[in-house]
C-alpha cells in the first residue's frame, strides 16, 4: 500500500507538472512574444543534458553505451527527429497558435493514431473497445474545435491542425522507442535525443535576440526545463516501479486538467463547457485503452454465449 501511495503521489505531481509547463508556455507566447521555436530548442537541449548527467552520475560510463551498436543509435536518430522533435514542437505550436487547455487535449489524441497504426501494421480488424474509442475522440475533437457550432471554429485552423498534428507526434513518440527502452536505461535514451534533437534549433537560439524576459518570464522558462520536463519526466518514471501501465495512463489526464484550470484561472483562456465536454470524450479514450483485455475480450465472450444461447 505504501508503495502504491507513492506511485499515486509520483505519477499526479508529474501530471501536475507538465500541465502547468503548458500554462506557462501560453504565458510566454502570449504575454511575452516568446518564439515557440526559441523556447523548444532551450527546452529539449537544457532537459536533454541535465538527463544525461542524472544518469551519468549513476551509470557512469554507461551513459555511451547506447551509440555502441549501429542499430540502436540509428533507431535513437530515428526516435529524436521523429518523435522528441515533433511531439515537443508541434505542442508548443498549438498552444502558441490557440491556448494551454485545447492543445494538451488534442494531444491526448495519441492512442487513436496508435489504434489505426496498429490495425492497418497488424492488418486486423480493431476490437469494439478500439472503435468506441475512435468514435469519442472525434466526437471530443468536434465539440473542442467548433464548440458545437456547424458553421465556425472556436480554434483557429493553425492552432486545430498543430494540436492535432501534436496526437499524431505523440503517438510516434510512444511506438518508436519500444525496442531501445528494452535495451537502455529510459533516461538514457530521452536524453540523448532531446539533446539531438535540439540541433535542429541552433539558428534559432543563436542567432537571433534575446527574447525580451522579465522575471515571470525568465521562471516560467526555468520551470518549464526543469519542473515541466526534468521533474515531471522523473516522477513519471518512477511512478512505473509501484503502479502498472494502465494506471498511470488513466492518471496522466491530470496534465490536461491542471493546464485547463491554470490557464482560465490565471490567464483568462475562454473554455466552454461544450469544449470540456469535448475534452472530456477525448480523455475517456485513455481510460478504455487502460482496461485490461482479458477483460474486455471476456465480456465480449459473454456477449457472444448469451446470443449463441438465444
Amino acid at each position: 500500500m505504501k508503495n502504491k501511495k507513492r506511485g499515486l503521489f509520483f505519477v499526479i505531481t508529474g501530471g501536475i507538472l507538465w500541465g502547468a509547463s503548458g500554462t506557462s508556455a501560453e504565458y510566454l507566447f502570449s504575454g511575452l512574444h516568446v518564439s515557440p521555436n526559441w523556447l523548444v530548442g532551450i527546452r529539449l537541449f537544457s532537459a536533454g543534458l541535465l538527463l544525461l548527467i542524472w544518469y551519468g552520475i549513476t551509470a557512469g560510463k554507461s551513459v555511451f553505451d547506447i551509440w555502441k551498436k549501429k542499430t540502436s543509435w540509428v533507431m535513437l536518430i530515428l526516435f529524436a527527429f521523429l518523435g522528441v522533435l515533433p511531439s515537443q514542437w508541434t505542442y508548443f505550436l498549438a498552444i502558441n497558435y490557440g491556448n494551454a487547455p485545447t492543445a494538451t487535449v488534442l494531444q491526448f489524441l495519441g492512442p487513436l493514431f496508435i489504434i489505426v497504426y496498429l490495425t492497418v501494421a497488424n492488418r486486423e480488424l480493431p476490437r469494439r473497445t478500439d472503435v468506441i474509442s475512435v468514435i469519442l475522440a472525434l466526437i471530443g475533437t468536434f465539440l473542442l474545435v467548433t464548440n458545437g457550432n456547424l458553421n465556425g471554429l472556436v480554434l483557429s485552423p493553425l492552432a486545430m491542425f498543430w494540436g492535432i498534428m501534436s496526437g499524431i507526434a505523440s503517438a510516434t513518440y510512444t511506438l518508436l522507442p519500444r525496442g531501445l527502452l528494452r535495451e537502455y536505461d529510459a533516461r538514457s535514451v530521452v536524453g540523448w535525443a532531446m539533446l539531438i534533437s535540439s540541433f535542429s534549433f541552433v539558428g534559432e537560439v543563436t542567432n537571433k535576440p534575446l527574447p525580451r524576459l522579465n522575471l515571470m518570464g525568465v521562471l516560467c522558462i526555468l520551470f518549464i526545463i526543469i519542473f515541466g520536463t526534468m521533474f515531471a519526466y522523473l516522477f513519471y518514471i518512477s511512478s512505473l516501479r509501484d503502479l502498472s501501465p494502465s494506471t498511470t495512463s488513466m492518471l496522466s489526464s491530470f496534465e490536461p486538467l491542471t493546464a485547463t484550470i491554470l490557464s482560465v484561472t490565471l490567464l483568462s483562456t475562454p473554455f466552454t463547457l461544450v469544449q470540456l465536454i469535448g475534452g472530456i470524450l477525448i480523455l475517456s479514450t485513455t481510460f478504455l485503452q487502460a482496461l485490461p483485455t482479458k477483460t474486455i475480450e471476456h465480456s465480449e465472450q459473454e456477449e457472444v454465449d448469451d446470443t449463441e444461447s438465444e
